[in-house]
């Protein structure tokens, strides 16, 4: 079993794997195209984008601002009608599923990796012949539909939120949440149930 195998199923992997840093540097070279774009090259951004995400239905629209970071884009899969602010970031060792009509705030990171809590575990291995290792293993993320995270936002690897959740400025969400609430603070906690009486044309009048 390779390296990057070992990854997807959740193992313990080596990071330094020579597959794995192959990914990673084509992922980081079209993040540096893709954010050396002007505000005026629409169209070359959304080219971009599609060599980025094939065979991922952009729906009406797909728009990152830049800068963004993605360490790893064949781990990450994006629903229809998506909006990042700037500053995106995905740290891989796990994957990363967003559904549908997804919001995303200025410096938001979903990071999937995961290292060991002993430093013993944590450090370089060298063999003797020179060759640096790195042992980590990820969890993975997935966002449903219709989620809104607002700005300077974290999710850590394992975490679920379900359909229709708006998760609140600042937040470090590191457990599950469920459909339709409203969570924020670090940790992030579920606060209440999103009703009608969230609608905007309500609230702006108040």
């Amino acid at each position: 079993m390779t390296e990057y195998e070992r990854m997807r199923l959740g193992r313990i992997y080596d990071c330094m794997d020579a597959e794995l840093g192959k990914a990673q540097a084509e992922s980081r070279r079209l993040c540096e195209a893709y954010n050396a774009l002007g505000a005026d090259d629409g169209e070359q951004k959304q080219a971009l984008l599609r060599q980025m995400f094939p065979d991922q239905d952009f729906g009406r629209f797909r728009t990152l601002e830049a800068p963004i970071y993605l360490d790893n884009i064949r781990e990450i899969r994006i629903g229809k009608n998506f909006y990042a602010n700037i500053y995106f970031s995905f740290i891989a060792g796990g994957q990363v599923e967003i559904g549908d009509n997804v919001f995303v705030g200025p410096f938001c990171t979903l990071a999937t990796g995961i290292h060991s809590l002993l430093a013993e575990e944590r450090r370089l291995t060298v063999d003797e012949d020179g060759s640096l290792h790195d042992f980590e293993y990820g969890r993975s993320i997935r966002i449903g539909n219709d989620v809104w995270i607002a700005s300077n936002v974290t999710i850590c690897g394992g975490v679920t939120i379900g359909d229709g959740s708006v998760i609140g400025a600042g937040s470090v969400v590191t457990k599950d949440i469920p459909a339709g609430v409203l969570a924020f603070g670090n940790p992030c906690r579920v606060q209440r149930a999103l009703t009608e009486q969230d609608s905007m044309y309500l609230r702006a009048q108040r």
